[in-house]
């Protein structure tokens, strides 16, 4: 299921903000509908919203390391014929019922806890085969010693360092469009893109591949996806919310505004550039995880999570590249990693306060003849 699940998401990749493929094996996903509604021989899931069942299935191939015909009979995907298919509802139910009881549904059990990467759980801790201090892989960053008070910045103190990075507020404040053109880097693949941003909260970006252009759009409200010759479709919740924050145009100094409160955890590396980490909640969605180097105080990476009923699925944006446009500071390359795939952008031109109508970021109607599934991001 891995490298299919993979194979999936290139299209998605290329897309930018995309969280969720909009597709099941190639089938729409029917808005509005449970999984026991839209797919056949639903059990563990049952109740689980129908969009959800993709995410769910990435999550637990990428812990397990596993592609679909681990579990499943190709082309029978509601078949019961192989018993990993059973073992994984039980399993399903074993996770589901250890949170129930134990953690007050919170998911802190999950596929990956003891699968990391393996079908085969490892239940034994390994005998030591140096004399050396034993190294704890498995250690999260949230177990990390956060720094003593006195060395490390608060809340509001990395926010301000950010904001000033980038030129300050009223520089940010001063610029209202962007458009920018590069190339997207997938599978070895490089596409040309164009990227269109206007503020407070609108963002498009389009992907010109051989087949036609493929477009991803935030206009303020929701999200919208769409390929060529099909009709365009709405993003689902978690990939709107996901959407929404790449669409703020100035995040920098919006973030206060964005997140109900701040927890700074202990301090880290993103290669050999010391940096601060700063945990950000909001009502209602998973926490968000932002990285700043601790000379500069720009933004290195972005961390957010999305929930799937079995766990949650992370997504990790490295800001890279950093250039000065009309006073401001710019990442010119980021790359975007999730549990089946990766991509990597690269901005050769921005230009900024040019004219971008509002219409622009607007979801088109579907064109005569236009197949109405959803597009396959």
């Amino acid at each position: 299921m891995y490298s299919r699940l993979r194979a999936l998401s290139l299209p998605a990749a290329a897309a930018c903000f995309v969280v969720f493929c909009g597709q099941v094996h190639g089938q729409p996903v029917p808005a509005g509908k449970t999984a026991e509604q839209a797919f056949k021989n639903i059990q563990a899931l049952q109740g689980t919203p129908a969009d959800q069942v993709f995410p769910a299935m990435q999550f637990m191939a990428a812990s397990l390391g596993v592609e679909c015909e681990f579990c499943h009979v190709e082309g029978k995907f509601e078949s019961d014929d192989k018993p990993a298919k059973k073992t994984a509802r039980k399993m399903i139910a074993m996770t589901l019922a250890i949170n129930k009881d134990s953690f007050n549904a919170r998911k802190e059990v999950t596929c990956y806890s003891c699968h990391r990467g393996g079908h085969e759980p490892v239940g034994t801790p390994p005998v030591l085969t140096s004399d050396a201090e034993p190294e704890h892989a498995g250690e999260h960053a949230e177990a990390r010693p956060a720094a003593s008070a006195a060395a490390t910045p608060t809340a509001d103190q990395l926010l301000e360092k950010y904001a000033a990075a980038l030129g300050g507020a009223d520089a940010l404040h001063k610029i209202s469009t962007r458009a920018s053109k590069g190339t997207i880097s997938v599978s070895g693949q490089e596409i040309p893109i164009e990227v269109f941003a206007k503020g407070p909260d609108k963002r498009m970006s389009v992907t010109h591949s051989a087949n036609g252009d493929s477009i991803t759009a935030f206009d303020g409200q929701g999200g919208w996806l769409g390929n060529a010759g099909r009709a365009a479709r709405d993003m689902s919740g978690q990939e709107a919310e996901a959407a929404r924050l790449d669409a703020d145009f100035y995040f920098a100094t919006h973030a206060k505004q964005i997140f109900t409160g701040f927890r700074v955890g202990g301090n880290d590396k993103i290669g050999d550039r010391p940096v601060y980490t700063l945990n950000c909640m909001r009502q209602g969605q998973p926490p968000v995880r932002l990285y700043f180097d601790q000379s500069s105080g720009l933004l290195l990476r972005q961390v957010r999570y999305t929930d799937t009923p079995v766990g949650r699925n992370p997504t990790q944006i490295d800001y890279a590249d950093y250039r000065e446009v009309d006073g401001v500071k710019v990442p010119f390359r980021w790359t975007l990693a999730r549990v089946n795939g990766r991509f990597t952008i690269q901005i050769q031109e921005a230009r900024q306060n040019v004219p971008i109508d509002d219409s622009k970021f607007s979801k088109p109607a579907a064109p005569a003849g236009a197949d109405a599934k959803p597009s396959a991001h």
